[in-house]
């Protein structure tokens, strides 16, 4: 069995996570999206609502298109969350050159740890390469409309976490 991890903060999920998502399952029979616990980015969902939306949203699209999806929480390294999990590929997303310096450097760093573990890069679809959880937070604390950026789910949960 060929299994994936596709780790992020998903701080909150987007539409372009979820396209990757779509697209890494079918290149693995099993992907574990890997929700990052990361104090430092101060997410503003915690790590429970974050990982019950990655669920929500991705096990259902998994059995869709036939990859087993889990979603699994971490705060280790990267490379040690792929050991635990039997992962013999980190999948990334790309939107910009920007992410790909940074993306760069992460991956020979995870190589010069385990380089029995490829990392493969995603990039974005054309329509999602502008979509970040920064800016849809940004957005939705304005009153903008996110309703193009994340699901509808997520664009109630994040109407209720800033109106609390």
């Amino acid at each position: 069995m060929r299994v994936g991890l596709y780790p992020g903060t998903f701080d909150p999920v987007t539409n372009g996570h979820l396209d990757i998502i779509r697209r890494s399952c079918t290149l693995v029979d099993r992907l574990v999206i890997g929700v990052a616990i990361n104090r430092d980015k101060g997410p503003l969902f915690s790590l429970e609502e974050r990982v019950a939306m990655v669920e929500a949203e991705c096990v259902p699209l998994g059995a869709e298109v036939g990859c087993e999806v889990v979603v699994h929480p971490f705060e280790n390294l990267l490379i040690g969350c792929a050991r635990d999990v039997g992962a013999s590929v980190i999948i990334r997303g790309l939107r910009a050159v920007a992410d790909f310096e940074y993306e760069f450097q992460m991956v020979g760093m995870n190589r010069s740890m385990d380089n029995s573990i490829e990392t493969v890069f995603l990039m974005a679809d054309a329509k999602n390469q502008a979509i970040a959880s920064k800016l849809v937070k940004e957005i939705a604390r304005l009153d903008g409309d996110v309703t193009k950026f994340v699901p509808a789910a997520v664009v109630n949960a994040l109407h209720e976490k800033l109106r609390a």
